[in-house]
C-alpha cells in the first residue's frame, strides 16, 4: 500500500516535531503528549438521546480531520457494521485525495459510519465523536492538519439524526465542558464519495507509520478506557470499496 505524499510528509513533520517536544519536556518534569488529551462529555439527555426502535440499520457521516483516525476509531466501536472513509461536501469530479487535500473543493474528509441502532445509539456515536475522536471547538483544522477539508461536521439525510445532533450540540455549549464555542456544522443532502482504496483500514494495516502512531493510536486508546462498554477489541475492517 502507497502513502500519499502529503501524509508522509506530515508524519515526518509529527516525528520531529513528537521528538523536540519530548527534548523539551523531558527538562520541565512534564509528560508531553502528541495527541490533545481526549475530553469526558456529558450523556446525551433530552431530544439529543434519539431512539430508533425497530431500526437495525443506520448511517450517519463524520467529519472530524485526516479520515484515517475518524475510521479507526469508529471501527473498534461495537454496533458500528461498517466505517468508510472518504469525502463530503463537494462534486463527484473533486471526490480525488489530490484535488481534496490541496483544499478549495468543498470536500472535507470524513467517515461514513453504518451502525445498528439496537447496538449503539446515535447518542453514543455522538460522544465518541465529541469526546475521542477530534477537537471539536477547532475551525478547519485539526493536530497537524490545516484547511477546509479538515472541518469538523456531521452529515445526515435523516431529520431527527440532524435535530438531535443539534440538540447536543447546544447540550455540550451550554455544560462549558469546552474552553472554546463547538464549531461542528449539521448538514444533511450531500452525497459521500468513498476514498481510494489505499487510504481504507489505514489505522489498522499501518499501526507503525508516524502520523498514525503519534496522532491516531492515542484516539483508540482513549476510547477503550472511556467507553470500554463499546469498545471492541478487533476492529471491523472494511473490503476495497473505491470505483475508480
Amino acid at each position: 500500500m502507497t502513502m500519499s505524499m502529503e501524509k508522509w510528509v506530515a508524519g515526518g513533520i509529527a516525528a520531529l516535531v513528537a521528538g523536540l517536544l519530548v527534548l523539551a519536556g523531558s527538562g520541565l518534569g512534564r509528560p508531553v503528549h502528541a495527541a490533545p488529551a481526549s475530553v469526558d462529555v456529558p450523556v446525551p439527555t433530552g431530544a439529543a438521546d434519539l431512539r430508533q426502535p425497530g431500526v437495525h440499520r443506520a448511517q450517519v457521516v463524520f467529519a472530524g480531520g485526516c479520515f484515517w483516525g475518524v475510521q479507526g476509531v469508529f471501527q473498534h466501536v461495537k454496533g458500528v457494521d461498517s466505517a468508510v472513509s472518504g469525502y463530503i461536501g463537494g462534486s463527484a469530479a473533486d471526490a480525488r485525495y489530490p484535488r481534496v487535500s490541496g483544499g478549495g473543493t468543498g470536500h472535507a474528509e470524513a467517515v461514513q459510519v453504518t451502525y445498528d441502532p439496537s447496538r449503539v445509539s446515535l447518542a453514543q456515536l455522538l460522544q465518541v465523536f465529541f469526546s475521542v475522536v477530534h477537537d471539536p471547538t477547532q475551525r478547519d483544522r485539526q493536530g497537524p492538519d490545516r484547511g477546509s477539508q479538515y472541518r469538523s461536521a456531521v452529515h445526515a439525510d435523516d431529520a431527527a439524526q440532524r435535530a438531535a445532533t443539534l440538540a447536543y450540540i447546544d447540550q455540550l455549549q451550554r455544560s462549558g465542558v469546552f474552553a472554546a464555542p463547538v464549531v461542528t456544522r449539521v448538514e444533511g443532502g450531500r452525497r459521500f464519495y468513498p476514498a481510494e482504496d489505499y487510504h481504507q483500514n489505514y489505522l489498522a494495516l499501518h499501526p507503525d507509520a508516524a502520523y498514525i502512531r503519534f496522532y491516531d493510536l492515542p484516539k483508540i486508546e482513549a476510547l477503550k478506557r472511556q467507553y470500554p462498554a463499546l469498545y471492541r477489541d478487533a476492529p471491523r475492517l472494511v473490503m476495497p470499496v473505491s470505483v475508480r
